[in-house]
């Protein structure tokens, strides 16, 4: 038993050690200038080789999966050179699951980047964008007011449903899927 629990306590140290607990952090210390507010969230990165060219702003929240590049290596092997550009990523931005985020673009602020998007062109403030390529399918200011009206018709469900408290609750679970039916909610 103490074998076992000394080798999660390595296990633990050595996954400390390499898989960071707060990657904003880690990358200011690299240097990359980021804005206050900040999340990066599961296995989101920034451009390791060219990261020094990435900006972003405050309250700008990246979701698992996002990669943000700096560089695009794809000519290279034909003419020994690679692209490089800046990427900059105003304030109060949310960029979507699986996103990625290509060399030379900015995201101006208030900007959501739908989940899977593949952004290759810069994208306006107050927007929403969406899409292989991502294109510009809403306003940013619109989709917060249909969301703040909808909070006050659909269910809002309490802390008490978030993952850690209901994990291995099956009374819990199906009374959300019950509450939602087919229809959307908030947590």
């Amino acid at each position: 038993m103490e074998i076992m629990k000394g080798f999660r306590n390595l296990a633990s140290l050595i996954y400390r050690c390499f898989v960071p607990l707060d990657k904003v952090k880690m990358y200011r210390k690299m240097g990359v200038k980021i804005g206050d507010g900040c999340i990066f969230r599961g296995t989101s990165m920034l451009d390791y080789s060219h990261y020094w060219l990435i900006e972003i702003g405050c309250n700008v929240r990246l979701a698992t999966g996002v990669h943000i590049m700096a560089h695009d290596g794809t000519m290279a092997f034909k003419n020994g050179y690679g692209k490089i550009a800046k990427v900059i990523i105003e304030d109060n931005v949310s960029i979507g699951v699986n996103s990625i985020i290509l060399p030379g673009i900015k995201i101006g602020k208030n900007t959501i980047i739908g989940a899977g998007s593949i952004v290759t062109k810069n994208i306006p403030e107050n927007s929403i964008a969406t899409g292989n390529p991502a294109r510009v399918i809403g306003r940013y200011d619109e989709f917060i007011n249909k969301h703040r009206e909808n909070l006050k018709t659909k269910p809002v469900f309490s802390d008490e449903y978030k993952l850690q408290n209901v994990k291995n609750n099956r009374e819990k679970m199906q009374k959300m899927k019950d509450i939602l039916g087919d229809d959307i909610g908030y947590i």
